[in-house]
């Protein structure tokens, strides 16, 4: 019969340091890859809502007889070719621009 106190039972340091080891080393690579593919998912999502607020601009300007140069106000866009005005993930700004000329976000690498 084995008492409380058994020298033979539990982990040892060595065994819980490469324990702790190997997680680190799993996390360190793991966390930069994280990052890196939330920060490109970012642009994905960022990218996208700047072509559909281009379309929504050609499409507003060719309804309403417009040609390239004109400006378009968020008020002309909203609601009725997007449904609410998108934000960027970055935490960039957006901006229409004219017909015929890409919309642009301040975030670094955003660009059509």
């Amino acid at each position: 019969m084995r008492t409380p106190n058994s020298p033979n039972g539990g982990f040892t340091l060595i065994e819980i340091m490469i324990v702790v080891a190997i997680i680190g080393l799993l996390a360190a690579i793991a966390v930069p890859n994280f990052l890196k593919m939330r920060t490109e998912a970012q642009k994905r999502a960022c990218l996208t809502n700047l072509e559909r607020m281009d379309s929504a601009k050609q499409l507003w300007g060719l309804e309403t007889g417009k040609t390239d140069g004109d400006l378009a106000a968020q008020s002309d866009i909203v609601p009725t070719y997007l449904k609410a005005m998108p934000g960027c993930p970055s935490a960039g700004t957006y901006e229409f621009r004219a017909i015929g000329e890409k919309p642009t976000c301040t975030a670094p690498g955003h660009t059509l």
